[in-house]
């Protein structure tokens, strides 16, 4: 099945209330995780960093970078909390971290085994490397990437699952992991690569699901989808394409202040694509073509049979004439057709009687 993970990112504004009520409308919409965003403004950004343009338009505010997600951090010790919440709920608890200090907090102290690298920091080797040496699994994020770049994190992660303590990183290195046997092994089991269009709400025309198809082919990992568009259609033809991961923003209420919430799903539309997906994957079967069960009955009603066009008697020759093909499908089947043209009859058949020869 595919995985899907409801991102509450930073659409909690801040308030513990509201990060416990999107911990709420993940697990009743049906996620299977519920993501949130681990970070010290102070060792994400500086203090010049400007506000991208999308959040500047969402929020209504001009501020720099730190001044807004100074705002939207959660404290340590209300981690701890979300995720002995998501526990009692039985919904995943993932975030994603944005620093050392916050990532050693996830894996040391909340004991996650899952990490997500966002997009903005594929190509922050250093912080990629972190992830990776803490052995847990990585779905990896690729908006804005070259298939270069992702191959080189991809470089990164391998050197930090398979290296010894004392080797040191170099890109010679992380090349040498990346196509080493146990390198690719490592990779293949730990992890998803995610197609993803940074913008918010990412344009149609930007979206290119088929680019899926080609990190898939490029490094033979498992694929998913990061989806920042309108509404819930491409994560749903995401996964008819293949994603076996799918992450999509959602919000409490759209109108709240943020910079998120204009791009993300409302409760009931986060359940409306879940229900979508599965629906989905359901449809999607197994691959092999053959009767299905609900449909075996109808083989005799649809189709069509060798059929006595007028009266047949014993002897008399088959002819286009005096054959037709006719429902029900109960009889012989058309292809025999041309075989039976000048044979002789070996029954008698009124109008309307189906061919047994």
């Amino acid at each position: 099945m595919t995985l899907i993970i409801a991102e509450a990112g930073v659409n909690h504004n801040g308030h513990e209330e509201l990060a416990f009520k999107l911990i709420d409308a993940a697990y009743k919409a049906g996620a299977d995780i519920v993501k949130f965003q681990t970070f010290k403004a102070s060792k994400l950004v500086t203090a010049n960093a400007k506000q991208a343009d999308y959040q500047v338009t969402n929020t209504q505010k001009k501020e720099s970078q730190l001044d807004m997600l100074s705002r939207l951090e959660l404290s340590f010790e209300l981690h701890l909390e979300l995720v002995e919440y998501c526990n009692k709920l039985g919904i995943e608890f993932l975030s994603t971290a944005f620093d050392s200090e916050s990532l050693k907090f996830l894996v040391h102290d909340l004991k996650l085994t899952r990490l997500k690298i966002p997009s903005g920091d594929l190509t922050n080797a250093p912080l990629v490397l972190e992830h990776a040496q803490t052995g847990c699994d990585l779905i990896v994020s690729t908006g804005m990437a070259t298939l270069a770049e992702i191959e080189i994190a991809l470089g990164v992660i391998a050197f930090g699952y398979v290296a010894s303590k004392t080797e040191t990183p170099s890109i010679q290195a992380f090349e040498r992991a990346y196509y080493s046997e146990l390198g690719q092994k490592m990779l293949k089991e730990k992890v998803t690569i995610l197609h993803c269009t940074t913008e918010y709400p990412a344009p149609l025309r930007d979206i290119n699901l088929r680019a899926m198809d080609t990190i898939a082919s490029a490094f033979k990992l498992a694929i998913g989808y990061s989806d920042h568009s309108a509404g819930i259609n491409i994560p749903i033809a995401a996964v008819a394409r293949g994603a076996k991961v799918i992450e999509k923003h959602f919000t409490l209420d759209k109108n709240m202040e943020g910079p998120d919430h204009k791009a993300s799903l409302e409760p009931d539309e986060l359940e409306a694509m879940i229900r979508g997906i599965r629906d989905v994957e359901l449809a999607l079967g197994d691959g092999l073509k053959g009767p299905m069960p609900s449909e075996v009955k109808n083989k005799s009603v649809a189709r069509k049979s060798l059929v006595a066009e007028q009266v047949i008697t014993k002897g008399t020759v088959f002819s286009a004439d005096n054959l037709a093909i006719k429902r029900p499908g109960t009889g012989q089947n058309p292809i025999d057709y041309w075989s039976l043209l000048g044979c002789e009859a070996k029954h008698n058949y009124q109008l309307g009687d189906l061919i047994n020869e």
